[in-house]
């Protein structure tokens, strides 16, 4: 076979540009650690005055008074500090109004009609936000749970070196990235602004939702009240942490051709009755205003809504 030096040369080219683009992306995703990382660093140079307005300035960044304690509804207070995302008044009603405005206008553009668009706004001002606010909190509960064991490790090894408990908490805190970081980082703040230990994790606990911080909170409180070993019951606690994410890998491995099956036929009946109204409004729109065709598009929704919650009871499995 006879050597053939242009693709050899497309062949350097290739890997030449391969390992380029590995090479942005590594600086890429270091560059986002470090941000992370020194996300809670940056906040405390910014504010300055001391521990007390750092504690107050995280406090509202998550959606809290300045005493920690939740305000307005309770549902959506919760949905705000679950997600992790600052939280800024001015910057949020504008995202919502543009989300609203947005909805509003392809509604219009799609369905051709006023109420059409009024039912855009709302959407686009009420569901979109808070599906929004569900899939970051999802994504940071994944993220708390992928962490914590290596957290708990951290913890581990800085009390067998002889550190107090305080001083293993604060380690996390600036050693780990967001979100373990910023939540260890802000109990070790509440530490050192008075409050006591099983407080501080107490609070934690109650701004992430989470079960396994749930657990390691349970640990730290039983211990500080009965005695007994912290370093073994944190290892233990790891160990339990672990196998509990290893059992939700398989549950979701397990069902991943329900949840696809379920995505696909909720998904089908509303891309196809979007793509009919966009290449042909008259399809529905000459039989819409029929009584027998309204009765039936009820009773499709309803039928599609009963399935939806079955297959969602099928493949919902919790530990």
């Amino acid at each position: 076979m006879a050597f053939d030096p242009s693709m050899a040369f497309m062949i350097l080219v290739f890997a030449a540009v391969f390992t380029a683009g590995q090479g942005v992306f590594g600086l890429a995703t270091v560059a986002t650690q470090k941000r992370l990382v020194n996300r809670r660093l940056a906040v405390a140079d910014r504010v300055g005055g001391g521990l007390s307005k750092l504690v107050v300035e995280l406090r509202k960044q998550r959606g809290l008074t300045a005493a920690g304690e939740r305000r307005g509804w309770a549902w959506l207070t919760d949905l705000i500090v679950r997600s992790g995302l600052p939280f800024e008044a001015r910057r949020w009603t504008m995202t919502v109004a543009a989300s609203a405005l947005g909805c509003a206008v392809a509604g219009a553009l799609i369905a051709r009609s006023i109420p059409a668009a009024a039912i855009g706004a709302a959407i686009g001002a009420f569901v979109v936000p808070i599906v929004f606010l569900k899939v970051c909190a999802g994504r940071r509960d994944k993220a708390l749970g992928m962490q914590l064991p290596q957290a708990l490790d951290i913890v581990v090894r800085s009390l067998e070196a002889g550190h107090p408990v305080p001083v293993s908490v604060a380690l996390v805190g600036k050693e780990m990235a967001d979100p373990i970081g910023s939540e260890f980082g802000m109990t070790a703040d509440e530490i050192a602004y008075g409050a006591t230990l099983s407080q501080a994790v107490e609070r934690m606990a109650d701004r992430c939702r989470h079960a396994d911080i749930d657990l390691f909170s349970a640990t730290v409180r039983l211990q500080e009240r009965a005695g007994g070993n912290l370093t073994g019951l944190l290892k233990l606690n790891a160990h339990t942490v672990r196998e509990r994410h290893k059992m939700r890998m398989k549950i979701k491995a397990a069902s991943s051709e329900g949840r696809a099956s379920a995505l696909i036929l909720t998904a089908a009946p509303f891309v196809v009755a979007i793509g009919l109204q966009a290449t042909s409004p008259h399809f529905y729109g000459d039989v819409i205003h029929e009584r027998f065709v309204q009765i039936g598009l009820v009773i499709l929704g309803t039928w599609m809504f009963l399935g939806n919650l079955v297959m969602r009871r099928m493949i919902d499995m919790r530990i």
